[in-house]
């Protein structure tokens, strides 16, 4: 025996009734009727004036009840346009906690949420966050440390984010269709939202994890419900629909907004439509004329319904677009759609009644777009009836209404459970100023609460059925924030240095509030630590009381005739790892300091150095052999005492430098330098210079070659 279905479509313009009978696996659709609204009775999908809707709905179910007998209960349908969408954005300090877990992450998503019902409530100062059920969110993004990341699990950082697109219910909603059907004399079978209605008959369970569109093209508005992982993630309306193109063509045309509506209705059938302006001229208006006029609200609305699929999908378009209603059928409204959305053109359809599986009906009965929500709310109270349910949070009985698999996290929503008290609260900071820096020491974060459900330690995603009792034990708070000097400086201050071959740990100089301490002293609040840690190779040096070797570090210095010089290659040198550094040169762990002492330079050496002479050499010819003439040439004191060129010259010493002989050189003072004597018997000579004739007083060179001739 077919099973007789009766289901109400209420929308803003009209009312839709429709009588179904179940035929085993098949659903036939029996009777349709359609009744407009006399006054505005509904608005934006809520019921208004509840007294005028309920007329509506009296007097199709009569109608309806001639033909079919007595009708008591039906199905009926919150509309989409009701849905109220909000972001919410919820951040989380991070820093000194262990890796996220997915509870974690579950939690920081209820708190998003939470905040989410609360930005409506705020935007609406009549309601309370009670006053609404949430039907869905999804994530739009995760943050770590402000870098968008794909999972917060098993991250650490210092500051978690996450966003959400949440949509939320009004109970009012709900319960003026309660008070509108008990009016009529009808029960309510079964509630469930209009896209989800049409999703149910147009898209099969194994197609719903598929990321698709479901718009529903109405008359004052245009409803959209997207559709990923197996479930509806988000909803949303845009106020722009059927009407705009209406009103389009009776300002263009100067049509009656009935005639008008006959119009629109007609461009999809007809080559020509004949219209009857205001002043009463008839005229026929060619289809390509009509829908060039339209263009203009075509493209707005396409572009209105495009824009809010972007945001609901996170800024990224569905891999497909699903139209309903009777706006859908606007002509090239799929084609702007799809190019909008950068999508195929068959990307973007039309669906009507014989898009639904199992379906056949009567002959009389129309295949329109618009009949698709009608059929899916008689259909989804058979196969998906939504239903409400009672759970117990903290002996505190909640009723949630069943708009989808309801979790821990939905319980504790509708109980008004503050997220807060998901996790117990953070001990108090330590503050302290370390070298002027006022520095906070956070306090140990608080630990999760624990959530039982019916006994059984659970967490906000597990899924609850009625009479379930939830149980939330407040987690413990976290302990004062604490710590000791050694725990503000940086590890880097302590370091170990190696001088002289002997190794050294330098610890930095510590006082707080002017005391000299150790660095395993704990602090208290509001402490003024100043540090001092060595950075230098000379701090380092008087750090390990190793300054004297500080003066071995002058450079070299002599006073010569009133007149100082300084010679770096007599000085001591410092090094740093091998290389020459000065004292003023930053140092590191482990780094290796010498001093290498220089000895003080003999005279001589010193001399070399200045590029002054103490011996006057030159090398010349006598007779044929090499002679070399010496002669002091300066004469060095110091204070009384004449220095040798083997005499050491300590730095800071004050010299005089006298130069002596300093006549050139003449023939003559060759015989102090030879053994050469004149031969016996010789009774004349010539004295011959390079080949030359000379004398004994004239003047010699280096190099020269002298002779004495004899005749």
């Amino acid at each position: 025996m077919a099973t007789k279905l009766f289901a109400l479509d209420i929308g803003t313009r009209s009312v839709v009734g429709i009588i179904l009978e179940e035929r085993n696996e098949t659903f036939h659709v029996v009777d349709i009727l359609v009744e407009e609204h006399k006054e505005r009775a509904m608005v934006d999908g809520q019921i208004h004036n509840v007294l005028k809707v309920a007329e509506v709905i009296q007097s199709i179910k009569k109608q309806l009840e001639e033909t079919h007998g007595p009708l008591e209960k039906v199905s009926v349908a919150a509309a989409g346009r009701a849905l109220k969408t909000e972001q919410a954005e919820i951040k989380m300090d991070i820093k000194n906690r262990p890796i996220l877990s997915e509870d974690d992450i579950s939690r920081l998503e209820l708190s998003a949420v939470q905040q989410a019902q609360n930005n409506i409530v705020q935007n609406d100062t009549d309601k309370e966050s009670s006053h609404y059920y949430c039907v869905g969110y999804s994530v739009l993004y995760y943050r770590l440390d402000g870098e968008e990341i794909g999972s917060l699990v098993d991250q650490q950082g210092q500051e978690a984010s996450i966003e959400v697109i949440a949509t939320f219910l009004p109970r009012v909603v709900v319960e003026s269709l309660l008070s509108a059907l008990k009016r009529a004399n009808l029960e309510m079978e079964a509630l469930t939202l209009e896209p989800i209605a049409a999703i149910n008959v147009l898209i099969p369970p194994t197609m719903r994890r598929l990321n698709v569109a479901l718009v529903d093209i109405g008359a004052g508005t245009s409803d959209i419900a997207i559709t990923d992982y197996g479930t509806v993630v988000a909803y949303g309306m845009v106020p722009n629909a059927g009407d705009e193109i209406t009103e389009a063509l009776s300002d263009h045309y100067l049509l009656d907004f009935p005639l008008a509506e006959d119009a629109k209705r007609a461009i999809n059938t007809n080559e020509f439509i004949p219209i009857q302006d205001i002043l009463g001229f008839e005229q026929n208006i060619p289809k390509e004329e009509m829908v060039a006029a339209i263009r203009p609200a075509t493209l707005e609305l396409a572009t209105s319904i495009s824009n809010e699929i972007l945001r609901l999908n996170n800024n990224r378009p569905t891999k497909a677009v699903m139209l309903v209603g009777g706006g859908s059928l606007t002509p090239s409204l799929t084609t702007i759609l799809a190019e909008k959305l950068n999508l195929p053109a068959n990307r973007v359809a039309v669906r009507g009644i014989d898009a639904i599986q199992n379906l056949t009906k009567e002959a009389h009965i129309p295949v329109s777009p618009e009949l698709v929500t009608p059929i899916g709310i008689a259909i989804a109270a058979k196969r998906a009836p939504i239903q409400y349910m009672s759970v117990e949070v903290n002996n505190q009985v909640v009723r949630l209404f069943e708009l989808k698999e309801m979790t821990v996290g939905d319980a504790l929503l509708a109980a008004n459970i503050p997220t807060r008290k998901l996790y117990g609260k953070p001990g108090a900071a330590l503050s302290v100023e370390v070298n002027g820096q006022t520095i906070h020491i956070p306090g140990e974060h608080g630990k999760p609460a624990v959530i039982m459900l019916n006994g059984h330690k659970t967490n906000t995603k597990a899924i609850i059925k009625n009479k379930d009792k939830i149980e939330l034990l407040e987690g413990e708070n976290g302990k004062e924030g604490s710590a000791s000097v050694r725990d503000l400086i940086d590890a880097a201050s302590v370091k170990t240095l190696y001088f002289q071959d002997v190794i050294h740990t330098v610890e930095p100089t510590v006082k707080v509030n002017g005391v000299t301490i150790s660095l395993d002293t704990s602090l208290k609040e509001r402490d003024k630590v100043t540090v001092d840690t060595p950075q230098t190779v000379e701090q380092v040096l008087y750090a390990i009381r190793k300054e004297n070797f500080i003066a071995q570090l002058s450079p070299y210095m002599i006073t010569l005739n009133d007149k100082n010089h300084y010679i770096p290659d007599f000085s001591s040198e410092l090094l740093l790892n091998g290389s020459i550094v000065k004292l003023s040169y930053p140092v590191q762990d482990n780094d290796v300091i010498d001093i290498s002492v220089a000895s003080p330079p003999t005279l001589q050496q010193l001399a070399d150095q200045l590029e002054k002479k103490l011996i006057e050499r030159i090398i010349l010819t006598f007779q044929e052999e090499k002679i070399e003439l010496t002669r002091e040439c300066a004469v060095v004191s110091m204070g009384e005492r004449i220095l040798a060129p083997t005499d050491s010259v300590p730095s800071g010493t004050i010299l005089q430098w006298k130069l002596i002989n300093h006549d050139p050189w003449v023939f003559q003072d060759i015989f102090r330098f030879t053994d050469w004597n004149m031969p016996e018997g010789a009774s004349s000579f010539q004295i011959v210079r390079n080949g030359q004739s000379s004398r004994f007083d004239e003047e010699i060179f280096g190099g020269d070659r002298l002779e004495i001739v004899l005749k």
